[in-house]
């Protein structure tokens, strides 16, 4: 049995990411430019709002320190790093905890380092070619960026050739819309500045930004139940 006055390390916190986990709960909460003290009060919102995937962008001041103190203070939520854009930055973010691995391009050798440290990639990808190589490269799930530009019809496009490769729409993702993502074939989606602006992270607006996570979840949850509901009636029939 365990000793309970033993201290359990910091690799022993750390929400590993779950790709099975992930897919139950398909929303990827993006933080970019947030304040080391807006810190945890924006993680008690995220999780309490129900997300439990969240990546801290690697172009916000001070990402390093953010995401091991982000893995350390809410081991509940699993921490990643975004906006990875070099393979010695992959292997920093990975050495100060992050569980996976975003990017807004394609980038071979940023694979190979999340390959040789067993961390989940997403990759951003856009045309058909950019995707097939995403996959083929290793990617977890191919991050189609910006969605919003494409909208929901290319996802449903490109899932006729790419059945086989796993997408989340990324970039103008909300809950009057979220429904046409799933539809069309997207296995996952985003949140990011609409939700966790500056200024509201700056003001510490959390109770806001929780209710508007909850609005998101809300959405995506009532997708999916429909969803269930539809596979019940055909096997029905």
């Amino acid at each position: 049995m365990r000793n309970s006055l033993q201290k359990p390390t910091f690799k022993s916190f750390m929400a590993v990411f779950d790709l099975t986990l992930f897919e139950k709960e398909p929303v990827l909460g993006i933080i970019r430019g947030i304040e080391e003290d807006s810190l945890p009060g924006l993680l008690h919102a995220a999780y309490s709002g129900g997300l439990r995937f969240l990546e801290i962008t690697l172009n916000t001041p001070s990402a390093l320190l953010l995401i091991k103190k982000a893995a350390e203070l809410f081991p509940s939520i699993c921490i990643g790093a975004g906006t990875v854009l070099s393979a010695e930055a992959t292997q920093q973010a990975i050495n100060c905890g992050a569980q996976f691995i975003v990017s807004p391009n394609l980038n071979k050798h940023v694979a190979d380092v999340c390959i040789k440290n067993n961390r989940a990639y997403f990759p951003g990808a856009l045309t058909p070619t950019e995707i097939e190589n995403a996959w083929s490269f290793g990617a977890t799930m191919v991050k189609v960026f910006p969605a919003s530009q494409m909208g929901p019809d290319y996802i449903k496009l490109l899932k006729g050739p790419f059945d086989h490769i796993k997408l989340m729409a990324v970039g103008g993702i909300s809950p009057k819309n979220i429904s046409d993502y799933f539809s069309a074939g997207a296995s996952a989606v985003a949140m990011g500045g609409s939700i966790f602006s500056l200024k509201r992270m700056a003001e510490k607006e959390f109770s806001l930004i929780q209710k508007e996570i909850e609005e998101f979840m809300f959405a995506v949850n009532k997708v999916y139940s429909n969803m269930e509901m539809t596979d019940v009636a055909k096997q029905s029939n």
